[in-house]
């Protein structure tokens, strides 16, 4: 099956940067859209970043010209790349990756959506 694990996270003071990563485990074939999503206690979880397979970008209103997604596409892994963070940006961010296809064998699955464990990126004030 396939997994996100994230990494990266921590503490970073107000308008410093910070690097977080979603690397995929597994026999990935195809997706159509990998993404960061944050989710702070008592509010629902909001899209920050994606990215779809064939390189079109959307950002939040909220990081446009702070943040950065990328991928490595030969190590399955998207990056989120923050500038310029502010206290509001504290939150657990979640890798997200959609309509996966996993190859092993002579067998093919289609994930509808995965999600990551998150990790914690908290901006002192």
């Amino acid at each position: 099956q396939v997994q996100l694990v994230e990494s990266g996270g921590g503490l970073v003071q107000p308008g410093g940067s910070l690097r977080i990563s979603c690397r995929a485990s597994g026999s990935i074939f195809s997706f159509n859209s990998m993404g960061w999503y944050r989710q702070v206690p008592g509010k629902q979880r909001e899209m920050v970043a994606t990215i779809t397979s064939d390189g079109m970008i959307n950002y939040a209103d909220s990081v446009k010209g702070r943040f950065i997604i990328a991928r490595d596409v030969a190590e399955n892994t998207v990056f989120l790349q923050m500038y310029g963070l502010k206290p509001e940006d504290t939150a657990a961010y979640y890798c997200n990756a959609d309509q996966v296809t996993e190859r092993h064998g002579s067998n093919t699955r289609v994930y509808p959506e995965i999600w990551g464990q998150g990790t914690l990126v908290t901006v002192s004030s």
